[in-house]
């Protein structure tokens, strides 16, 4: 245990674990030059011993809020909207669904570090950024009729790429504040925090919309008139200082950012191993996401839209999982200092839960595999954001840059899971193998999880009460 005194009132011990040589990870030959502040002194990596100061609570009320209309913008259309109206314009072609999400991943896996990076060096009136935020909510809004009033494939495909580069940019830039601001000593609460509101938003948002099914202008246009207000209230009223008076020493070129979408592994090796942690284990859970609907259907023998009622049932349940996870899990490791066997208990309970679904034809065998899947995720998203934050590199001048590469752990499964998802509901000879999918999730989500808790040396151990007080 390595000892290290951040700023002279509190003290924070490093855990280290063993692991194979960080060589072994694929190192790519450039890296992105560095946006420095002037007078900024150069980081390598996130420092545990710069301590920011603690955000108030109404600064985390409004990031919270902003984070559930993100989710349930982003979230909502892609685990029910999207599947209601491609079942109309296309009946029976889950496979279809797959294409359009895999196109509106790959579309977001280009924008996001596009987006951080700009934002890394935007300079306004208004903050870094509060710009992204607006033109975010700008064209989340313009999808909306995009999608529900297309009247075909193309028109539906495009519009879910103007919502995922829309909302997408609004949470992300959402994001790049909490990174921002965010100190070690409230990561893991506030985290839990906003990975609840990440459980919660997509569950409030089909139990809002289920009843609206018939109507599908209102399917997709109530979830975007919800993260409009709160996001617009997060713009309104969260603190963001003039950066007009920050300066950079170096110009932004077409080389230089398309570099700023690849680091070098060696240079940050717990960012690295986190980061290939996170992609195992989202590829895992994204294999499902999409799919969820067309499961039920063909579990327990139903019509499409009358799944809204069954999912809205589950999900309703789910929160009370969510809840334990995420708040739990959270502030318990706010608590004990520990992140690691939180991130292990939440991939186990993901992957029984996604076993427990594999093998149900059933709404009870249903609910418990979804339930026990929920405060898996629950917990691994918490925890798993703080982990993000606390091995971020270049906090000060380039968290933008950083977050978005991040965010290609989940992006880049976002568009593999859709071509994935469909050949494995293809094994055995039959249209929808819902079970070799299941398992197969289930195993990638605990490998991701395993190696995270193996391969981070370096994570918060344990904080003094003066630290979290």
């Amino acid at each position: 245990m390595e000892s290290v005194e951040p700023d002279g009132e509190s003290e924070v011990l490093v855990e280290r674990t063993d692991g194979d040589p960080v060589d072994s990870v694929t190192t790519w030959p450039h890296e992105a030059p560095e946006p420095v502040h002037a007078g900024a002194p150069r980081a390598g990596a996130a420092s545990l011993s710069e301590e920011l100061a603690r955000v108030s609570r109404g600064q985390i009320v409004l990031l919270v809020a902003a984070t559930f209309g993100g989710g349930m913008a982003l979230i909502v259309p892609m685990a029910y909207s999207l599947t209601v109206r491609l079942d109309q314009l296309a009946p029976g072609r889950a496979d279809l669904l797959g294409l359009i999400l895999g196109i509106g991943s790959a579309a977001s896996l280009v924008l996001a570090p596009l987006t951080g990076v700009l934002s890394d060096r935007t300079r306004t009136r208004w903050g870094r950024r509060r710009p992204f935020t607006v033109i975010g909510l700008l064209l989340g809004v313009v999808s909306v009729p995009v999608m529900a009033l297309g009247p075909d494939l193309l028109w539906l495909t495009i519009g879910w790429v103007l919502c995922t580069a829309g909302w997408g940019t609004a949470a992300g830039s959402v994001g790049n504040w909490q990174a921002d601001r965010l100190p070690a000593s409230q990561r893991g609460s506030v985290s839990g925090l906003t990975g609840l509101t990440m459980q919660i938003a997509p569950v409030i948002g089909i139990i809002a919309v289920g009843p609206l099914r018939d109507s599908i202008e209102l399917v997709f246009a109530v979830p975007a008139a919800i993260a409009l207000v709160l996001i617009g209230l997060f713009v309104m009223f969260a603190p963001e200082s003039d950066s007009r008076e920050m300066h950079l020493e170096s110009r932004l070129t077409v080389g230089a950012l398309l570099r700023s979408y690849l680091f070098r592994p060696r240079d940050v090796p717990d960012f690295a191993w986190n980061w290939l942690g996170r992609f195992v284990f989202f590829l895992g859970l994204s294999l499902t996401t999409g799919f969820t609907v067309f499961f039920i259907a063909q579990r327990l023998s139903m019509p499409v839209p009358d799944v809204a009622g069954v999912q809205a049932l589950v999900s309703a349940l789910s929160i009370g999982t969510a809840l334990i996870g995420s708040i739990g899990g959270g502030w318990l490791s706010d608590r004990i200092g520990r992140r690691k066997p939180i991130i292990l208990v939440g991939v186990l309970l993901f992957g029984a839960g996604s076993t427990v679904s594999a093998f149900s034809y059933d709404l009870a065998s249903i609910v418990v595999g979804v339930l026990l899947s929920s405060v898996g995720i629950a917990a691994f998203s918490a925890v798993g954001q703080a982990v993000v934050l606390d091995v971020l590199p270049e906090r000060e001048t380039q968290a933008g840059r950083y977050m978005a590469i991040t965010m290609f752990s989940q992006k880049i499964p976002g568009v593999l899971s859709p071509i994935a998802a469909p050949l494995l509901l293809t094994v055995g000879g039959g249209a929808q193998n819902f079970t070799i999918l299941y398992l197969t999730a289930a195993a990638l989500a605990v490998a991701g999880g395993v190696i995270i808790v193996a391969k981070v040396r370096a994570v918060p151990a344990r904080q003094s009460v003066a630290n979290r007080a």
